[in-house]
């Protein structure tokens, strides 16, 4: 059931050419509001201290990039003046003072994740500094999973040396596409070469993991030029590979305005992109995770899957369940037990508020019982393409037949298609359904079938 076995045609994807929520939460960002403000937080980080100590999972958002890649729609501070490094270093420093002083000093650390931006924007003694921070005021397991997003051209043989040395074993480093053109299209020049350079020393450094982003629906790909791309890719034998679907959403994203519309690939040609990817990666021996990510047979992942184990939250697919989720920086997002917070999205807000002392929290949600079961139904599918009804039952003392009455008919439709298949005890997401989870699992959620418009999401494949 791990691997994908049919490959969808040209008109089932486009019946799903259709935005959606990537569930890295439940309810979605977009959901979250100013009512959850930094004094709600601070009691409720508080809460954790008195309750049952669960392991922490922590993420440093690192804003800075000296170019701008005209398709991301991260939050960004483009800049070549790495002196702003600095300062935002004493005030991430201010954060975690405050944040640790609430949960408890030394409390344990089992997953680390720093993302942005490009964490590779920190010079080596930064690296060094900002890791040295947080292993004063955390604990961290020695069996650890510590992760690290790079932009190879900034993070050469040397800057990855040192960050094996402060600890992380893990890595994700950006490529898109290797074709040149293309690159020009998004502002990404990166020869194969200075990305070869990155893994070998990975490999050497004996990091345990990694991963290789890619990019279908970009400027002036074709499925030849792709092809090309597929290629160069599997002979790095990363232990990973994300393949996004390219948002063009301008409106949202002021970069993407740079893009000539006239040159992405057509809705037909998207598909073609995508039909090649998914049989050139499982051809290779990669096993389909799930929404966009694939995973060598013997990767944390792909055994977590097949263990039942697999977690999603907002860094992707994780290995830890259990974990309370502490971010830093700004625009991060925490996840503490039943809720969710974010913080607010600017470096002047986000020093102002730490000048006064302040958790630099902007807005949030704290889930009600109808979110958290949702969240679990949702969570099931995203990670197993299976739900147990019974487990549901038993957990959240329902009748799941007639609380998801409504969302058992909206499923006939997927069931009917063969991407479902409805029994008295599973649902389950067949391989032909395996690409559109995204869409099955929008059947259950509550704020979407209110009417709240999902026009503002990616599309679902």
């Amino acid at each position: 059931m791990n691997e994908i076995d049919w490959i969808p045609d040209a008109a089932l994807l486009q019946r799903f050419d259709r935005p959606g929520p990537r569930y890295t939460s439940y309810p979605t960002a977009d959901r979250f509001g100013p009512a959850y403000d930094a004094r709600r937080h601070a009691k409720v980080l508080a809460e954790r201290r008195l309750a049952v100590v669960k392991p922490l999972s922590l993420y440093v958002h690192l804003p800075f990039c000296n170019t701008l890649c005209y398709y991301c729609g991260c939050n960004k501070i483009i800049t070549k003046q790495y002196s702003h490094a600095t300062k935002y270093l004493r005030y991430l420093e201010r954060e975690m003072d405050l944040v640790a002083g609430i949960l408890g000093r030394r409390r344990r650390a089992e997953q680390l994740h720093w993302g942005g931006g490009t964490p590779t924007f920190l010079a080596e003694d930064e690296l060094r500094e900002l890791m040295g921070m947080l292993r004063a005021r955390f604990e961290f397991a020695p069996d650890g999973e510590y992760s690290i997003e790079i932009d190879p051209r900034s993070a050469g043989a040397g800057k990855i040396a040192v960050l094996a040395e402060i600890g992380f074993n893990r890595l994700s480093m950006g490529v898109q596409d290797f074709d040149p053109d293309v690159q020009k299209a998004v502002n990404r020049i990166q020869s194969f070469e200075v990305t070869k350079t990155a893994v070998d020393a990975a490999r050497e450094h004996r990091f345990k993991s990694v991963n290789i982003d890619l990019i279908y629906g970009l400027p002036r790909q074709t499925p030849e030029r792709f092809a090309e791309t597929l290629a160069k890719t599997l002979s790095l034998k990363p232990d990973r590979i994300a393949l996004y679907n390219y948002a063009h959403l301008p409106t949202l994203f002021k970069p993407q305005r740079r893009i000539n519309e006239a040159e992405l690939p057509s809705p037909a040609t998207r598909i073609e992109l995508l039909q090649l990817a998914i049989r050139t990666l499982t051809d290779a021996g990669y096993v389909y995770i799930g929404m966009d990510h694939f995973a060598r047979p013997d990767d944390e992942l792909a055994r977590a899957q097949k263990m039942g184990h697999l977690h999603r939250n907002f860094q992707g697919y994780s290995t830890r369940a259990e974990c309370d989720l502490v971010a830093f920086g700004v625009s991060a997002i925490s996840a503490v037990g039943a809720t969710y917070s974010q913080n607010v999205k600017t470096l002047e807000e986000y020093y102002e508020r730490l000048d006064r002392n302040e958790l630099p929290v902007l807005r949030g949600v704290e889930l009600n019982a109808d979110d958290v079961l949702r969240r679990a139904v949702i969570q099931s599918l995203m990670c197993h393409f299976t739900l147990s009804v019974e487990s549901i039952e038993t957990a959240y003392l329902v009748n799941f037949r007639e609380y998801f009455a409504e969302e058992l008919q909206a499923l006939r439709e997927y069931e009917e298609l063969g991407m479902v298949e409805i029994e008295d005890e599973w649902i389950t997401v067949t391989p032909k359904g395996r690409l559109f989870v995204r869409a099955i699992a929008m059947v259950f959620d509550r704020y979407l079938r209110q009417g709240q418009t999902a026009a503002r999401y990616s599309k679902v494949v």
